[in-house]
Parts: structure tokens; sequence; C-alpha cells
């Protein structure tokens, strides 16, 4: 069992993280570096983890982190400094340090009065500050019981819940100065199975840009029933089949894949550098009619909900494909600005200790006329794909691989027999061009992005829909 319960001995999260005043001498000294542009990206974040295996507490874990990182722009160069000190002498320091990509220029002159935006209060009901350590992890031990309670088959439960809270600033030399309160919440259940055939494992996970309102002891105790259903009903799972076959993919289980398999190659630093499979396809037909695909961090309380970006800028939905044409790219700000366009609210970073890039937020393909039941019922022979497991993807070729964690033969139009794991291997623009039916049962998914080293959270999310074609990996 581990605890590491670390006292905090920085300010309180009420303390101002940046003052106008100091945020306008450290940009101003950057500018007189010779900087053409400045950021002051600051950051505090605490958080709090726990962990349940084997009916006991393993780990309870709590974290403060907080700090600046200060970017500064020369031409097409980037000059980066981060410091865990927020006073005004470190952050000059870390201009210094940043500024020196501008050696031996002349200063930009004077920047402008910085314009303060609006306060913002965390978007939580029930701040998981305010609650006991006891109440939270009493949830852990909630989901094994109503885990356990299924059968003897249930070999193992684990289960872990995190909370954090995240205050960010932004300013920069244009005149911003923007700031939010950011707070999240996650709970996962995963349970193993043991039968026959060996150990079958099956996974929920609960998360939310909202406060521990998110949690009730009922809706706990449901999700780690569905879990361990899962594990179960896998038990009796048989080899899934190989080669050519229509998928069909419930709402909400293949959002993972078009965020790897399309969203990706949709971001403008893979677009600049002609390393993407949409790179100057704006315009033309990249998917089925009835195919749209939008980024949206605006979605209220989803996993990738965030009311401004890393770089300050406030949160717009933008479509990505609409009606299956290409319309447009995801950008950051300062490809934005080099391309003479306005950014699409984009740059994220995990931490001040990260320069931002452009990330996806909840990325997600609208619903359509169809009916769920009826894409089954209309279906003579496939897998219908319940959850998505990991995968990767190519984003020069759209080329991807992902494997499936829960999956069913589709047979004479009826969902029937649950398949052992397998993979489904195909292409980004291939797969949208196969998409004919689209239902009107949109839901989401969570997920942790990874990019470049970096970690961001993610939504995903699509309705009911069938692939007419994609290749399966599988045993049979």
């Amino acid at each position: 069992m581990v605890v590491d319960v670390m006292q905090a001995t920085i300010p309180a999260m009420t303390t101002a993280l940046l003052t106008e005043d100091i945020a306008q001498r450290v940009l101003q000294a950057a500018l007189d570096r010779g900087g053409e542009w400045a950021e002051i990206f600051c950051e505090d974040r605490s958080s709090i983890g726990s962990s349940l295996d084997d009916q006991r507490v393993e780990s309870l874990t709590t974290g403060r982190d907080r700090g600046a990182g200060i970017r500064v722009v020369v031409g097409d160069t980037v000059g980066f400094a981060h410091t865990a000190d927020l006073t005004e002498a470190s952050l000059l320091d870390a201009v210094a340090a940043a500024a020196s990509v501008a050696a031996g220029r002349t200063s930009a002159g004077p920047m402008g009065a910085l314009k303060v935006g609006p306060k913002r209060a965390p978007l939580a009901a029930v701040l998981p500050e305010t609650i006991a350590k006891d109440d939270k992890v009493a949830l852990l031990f909630a989901a094994d019981d109503a885990a356990r309670a299924l059968g003897g088959e249930i070999a193992q439960v684990q289960v872990g819940y995190a909370d954090s809270r995240r205050r960010i600033v932004v300013a920069n030399s244009d005149g911003l100065f923007e700031e939010d309160d950011q707070v999240r919440v996650r709970f996962m259940v995963m349970c193993t199975a043991l039968g026959d055939t060996g150990l079958q494992t099956g996974y929920q996970v609960l998360a939310r840009t909202q406060g521990f309102e998110t949690f009730d002891e009922a809706a706990i105790r449901v999700m780690a029933e569905k879990a361990g259903r899962q594990a179960i009903t896998k038990l009796s799972a048989r080899p899934a089949p190989s080669g050519e076959l229509p998928i069909v993919l419930a709402g909400g289980s293949g959002g993972i894949l078009f965020h790897e398999a399309c969203g990706h190659g949709l971001e403008a630093d893979h677009i600049v550098k002609d390393a993407s499979v949409y790179a100057h396809r704006v315009g033309q037909q990249v998917a089925s009619k009835g195919v749209t695909l939008v980024d949206d961090a605006t979605m209220d309380g989803e996993w990738g909900t965030a009311r401004i970006d890393d770089e300050g800028h406030a949160a717009v939905p933008n479509t990505l494909i609409e009606d299956g044409v290409l319309t447009d790219y995801m950008w950051d700000f300062l490809r934005a600005r080099h391309t003479g366009r306005p950014t699409s609210t984009n740059g994220r970073r995990q931490s001040y200790q990260h320069l931002p890039m452009v990330r996806m937020t909840n990325t997600y393909l609208l619903g359509g006329p169809d009916d769920a039941d009826d894409i089954v019922a209309s279906t003579p022979h496939g897998i219908y794909v319940r959850q998505l497991g990991g995968g990767q993807v190519d984003t020069a070729t759209g080329d991807f691989v992902f494997g499936t964690s829960e999956a069913y033969l589709i047979e004479n139009g009826e969902i029937t027999a649950p398949l052992r794991d397998a993979n489904l291997i195909g292409n980004g623009p291939e797969i949208l061009s196969r998409i004919d039916a689209v239902a009107s049962d949109f839901s989401m998914t969570v997920g942790t992005c990874g990019k470049d080293g970096q970690q961001v959270p993610v939504g995903c999310g699509q309705p009911t829909m069938r692939v007419t074609s994609c290749t399966v990996g599988g045993t049979a």
C-alpha cells in the first residue's frame, strides 16, 4: 500500500497566479530583448488519486504543481523556458533564457496595455477538494462490492478514482490576459473474470470536466456491474473471424477510431509539413455524404472541454468535415498567425513545462437519420463493436490498427455470439468513404491523447454507424 500525502507549502489556489502589472513588465522585457512576440503561461494544478486492488487500498496520493512557461518568438524560431517560481525576478530570468533566440536584435518597442478577460469560476457544483478522502475511498469499495456480487467468475477487481483542479493564466504581447479554472474527475473499474477459457477483462470509465456531483453510489455500482458483465460475457467468446467484413460501431464506441485515424491527420502541424494524407484537400470529398466531423471544446462537461485553450483564446466549435467535404484543419495560434488566419483554439499543452501544440479537444461525428437497430437488422453478416481498445495511426498515409475490447458477431441481422479481442485494420480516408449508415443515438467516450510525449484529456464520440468493409484480424 502506498500513501503519499504531500502537505502544501505554497499559497492556496485563491492566490493570484499572475498580476497584470507583473505580466506587462515581463512581456515588455521579452520585447526589449528583441522578441517579436512573447507569452506567459502560468499554471497551478492540484490533484488526488486513489486505487483499490484485491479489496485493498493500494495508493492514496495528492500532488501540487505550480509554475510558468515563457515563449519568445522571432520569425519561425521559438525560445522557451519554464520556472517553478512565479516571482517577478524568476519570470524575468526565464525571459532572458527564452529570449536568447533574439540575441543581437533591437527592441520591438512598447507593447499596448493588457486587455483583461473575465474571471471564470470552476464549472463544478461540488468542488472535489471539499470532499473528505474517506468519502472518495468509499466509492472504490462500493464498486468492488457491486462487481464481485455478480458471481464467483470475478477473480479480480481494480478500481481507481482521480480528481484535479487546474488554474491557468495566459498573457501575451498582443495584449491578451485570460484565465480559466478547470476541474476534472475520473472513475475507472476493471474486472477480470476466470473461466475454462482463461482470463477475460471488462473495463468501464467515467470522466467529466465538472465536480464531485458527477458521482453517486448507485451510478458507480451500475458502472462496476457493466464492467463485470463484460468480463464474464467474454469467457464464452469465440474466436473472431478474419478478412473483409462489414463493421457496425455502437454509439460512442468508435469515437477513438476517428480521433486517431482522421483527427490527427487534420492537425495543422502535420498539414504544414505535408505529413498528412489530408494536406491540400480542403474543399474535396474525403468521406461519404452525411458524414460530418467536428472538434468542439465547448461541449458541456465533456473530458476535453475548456473555456479557453492553453494559448488563452476562447474555445469555439470547429467543423472539419461537412457532409463528406473537408472544410478546415485544426490550428494553434502560432501556425495560424504565420498563415494569416485566426486560430481554431486548438493550442494545448500538458503543463507549464511544455510548449503548446495543435491538439484535439472533443472530436466527434454528428448523428444521422438512421435507426441504430435498423442498421444492425439490415446487416446480414458482420461484426458489432461495442467497445474499442487502443490503436495507432500513420498520419502520412492514414493507415491504422485498432483492437476491439468488446465485440459480437452479427448473423442474419442479429447480434449473437461474443467474440474474442481482434484487430481492425484499415485506412482513415477509406473508412470514411465506406460509411453507409449513420444513426441518431450519439454518445461520447473519454480518452487520453498522447502526442510528442505530451498527454492531454480528450473526448471522442459518434452515433451507431456501419462501415461496409474493414479488415478484421481475428484468429478464426
